[in-house]
């Protein structure tokens, strides 16, 4: 029984072996094969000739050196002022009695009557001022009078005291009576110089109480303010009622037909900037005003911000430049004409600044010195760079010395 068990067993485990057997030969067969053909492709890359070698360029855009304007700039913002202001007070002090003007009004020099101040007991000081001129001519007359009676009373002395002198010498008349006629003469000189000194003090009231006419005409006049500038009133700063007094301002006018743009530059500039000569260009709320010459340089620098003031002058200027605006300003420092490529171009290698110029088809590198840049533009000082040759201005970073290049693009 037991030998007939291994028997059965044994067929049972060759059905398995052999399918075994078979699958391992089949592997083996298939990596054979593979490793063939790797050999055989292997062989046919070695003896298959080589192709050719093809040349490198790097494709680059150019742009042609120029020779243009460079100019060194100082870009900073200002303010619109007005050139010409008034800060108009009383003339005099008193109480506020009417303004005839208002905010934004326009008045003329000379012809605009802008407020009156305490002119009721002004006009009545001034007719008692015009009564008193009038008493002092009336003393003058009668001081004039009583010295024309003391002269005639004089002459008439002068002439008794001659003749009773003549009696007297002949003995005709007595000593006492001719004493008489001498006392009377003398008294009468002395009366005509105080008739005369009386003249001269009629005649110094009179010129005082024309003198006080005179002033109390001026301070009714100035009760009265007119427009000393022509322009607009851009300030009411008191009310009808109010007090005034010369220095504290009712009105402010301000003259918009003159206008200035003010600015303040850096210190190191000062020397740089000439009045008369310097120019800025100006514009003020999208509004373009030009290439304008600076009129004023302030005197110091302040010695707390470094900064100095300059300005110019905007006559006419159009409706949208109102004073209190702000203004962009490029203050032009230096301008020269000189060759110059696309700041682009510029790099920094073994710590020069070059340029790559295409010549030949190939690069070339320029080591160059700069001077003004402005606009996207360098100004080349110094190198081997000329007029209208390409610079490279896109791909110069991937270029050396003989580069070979192949341009893309031209920029104008």
């Amino acid at each position: 029984m037991t030998v007939n068990r291994s028997n059965e067993a044994a067929r049972r485990t060759r059905p398995a072996a052999k399918l075994l057997v078979g699958v391992v030969l089949v592997a083996l067969a298939i990596t054979g094969g593979y490793f063939i053909y790797q050999q055989r492709a292997h062989g046919q890359e070695t003896n298959a000739p080589a192709p050719a070698a093809e040349a490198k360029h790097v494709a680059v855009v150019v742009t042609a050196a120029a020779v243009r304007d460079f100019e060194r700039a100082l870009v900073v913002q200002g303010n619109v002022q007005t050139k010409d202001f008034a800060m108009v007070s009383p003339r005099i002090p008193g109480t506020i009695e009417a303004i005839y003007v208002d905010e934004g009004d326009a008045v003329v020099a000379g012809q605009t009557q802008l407020f009156q101040t305490d002119a009721v007991s002004l006009e009545r000081n001034l007719r008692i001022k015009e009564q008193g001129t009038i008493v002092a001519q009336c003393a003058s007359r009668e001081a004039a009078a009583n010295l024309d009676k003391v002269t005639v009373d004089l002459h008439k002395a002068e002439l008794d005291f001659s003749r009773f002198k003549r009696l007297y010498d002949q003995n005709a008349v007595t000593a006492d009576a001719f004493e008489q006629q001498q006392s009377r003469y003398q008294q009468l000189q002395a009366a005509r110089k105080l008739a005369e000194a009386h003249v001269e003090l009629s005649i110094a009231e009179q010129n005082q109480s024309k003198g006080e006419l005179e002033i109390a005409q001026k301070e009714l006049a100035d009760a009265t303010i007119y427009a000393p500038i022509s322009g607009k009133i851009s300030q009411r700063l008191r009310e009808p009622g109010e007090m005034g007094s010369p220095g504290n301002p009712v009105l402010r006018i301000d003259d918009t037909s003159v206008v200035e743009v003010a600015a303040f530059l850096p210190a190191q500039h000062y020397g740089e900037v000439v009045p008369g000569q310097t120019a800025m260009r100006v514009t003020v709320s999208g509004i373009d005003l030009g290439r304008q010459i600076i009129t004023y340089k302030s005197p110091t620098i302040h010695p707390t911000l470094r900064t100095f003031e300059v300005k110019c002058v905007l006559k006419d200027p159009p409706a949208g430049v109102a004073p209190g605006a702000m203004a962009q300003i490029v203050v032009v420092l230096e301008t020269r004409r000189g060759l110059g490529v696309p700041s682009a171009c510029l790099q920094s290698r073994g710590g020069n600044s070059v340029v790559f110029v295409v010549r030949d088809g190939a690069a070339r590198q320029e080591v160059v010195t700069t001077g003004i840049e402005a606009d996207g533009w360098i100004e080349i000082l110094q190198g081997q760079v000329k007029e209208n040759e390409p610079v490279v201005t896109l791909g110069q970073t991937m270029l050396d010395q003989g580069t070979a290049v192949q341009v893309q693009q031209e920029e104008k």
